[in-house]
């Protein structure tokens, strides 16, 4: 029996314009696709009191956030009929201006996709361990209320 390893959805700062390119190239000589569905969550420069974000710090519980990324995977398997689906999150220093989510999932047909995607972003904001820490103009942070994904 294969051991069961989830796969590593953590990227240390920014996800690169280029690096979410490329995996769309690479999805070119796929032909049985028919639709693709992305979301990017892109940093906020938002005002808090009076003051801007200008970056936001990721952590996670890692093990626990893969184990449940797994789950999360598996379930959307089962409930869509996808080619693939790839899912990247920030650690560490994501500037305002700049993507930490990266969601892409792949169909025959594009409902299953656009529906897939969705749901895993909602997931993934509500059930991984991932914290956002904002750092703001005056050089403190404040806690996102909801703390998972942007």
């Amino acid at each position: 029996m294969k051991e069961r390893k989830p796969k590593n959805i953590f990227v240390q700062g920014p996800i690169a314009a280029s690096f979410i390119a490329d995996s769309i190239q690479k999805h070119s000589s796929k032909i049985d696709i028919g639709g693709h569905s992305i979301f990017l969550g892109q940093v906020r420069a938002d005002k808090i009191d009076g003051k801007e974000v200008t970056s936001i710090e990721y952590t996670a519980y890692e093990d626990m956030a893969l184990e449940r990324m797994y789950t999360i995977r598996e379930d959307i398997f089962k409930k869509y009929d996808l080619t693939c689906m790839h899912v990247y999150h920030s650690l560490g220093i994501v500037k305002a201006g700049e993507i930490s989510l990266f969601v892409f999932t792949s169909s025959a047909h594009r409902k299953a996709a656009i529906d897939a995607c969705e749901e895993t972003v909602e997931r993934l904001k509500a059930e991984l361990p991932v914290w956002g820490k904002e750092l703001l103009t005056d050089e403190t942070y404040h806690w996102k209320e909801n703390p998972q994904t942007p």
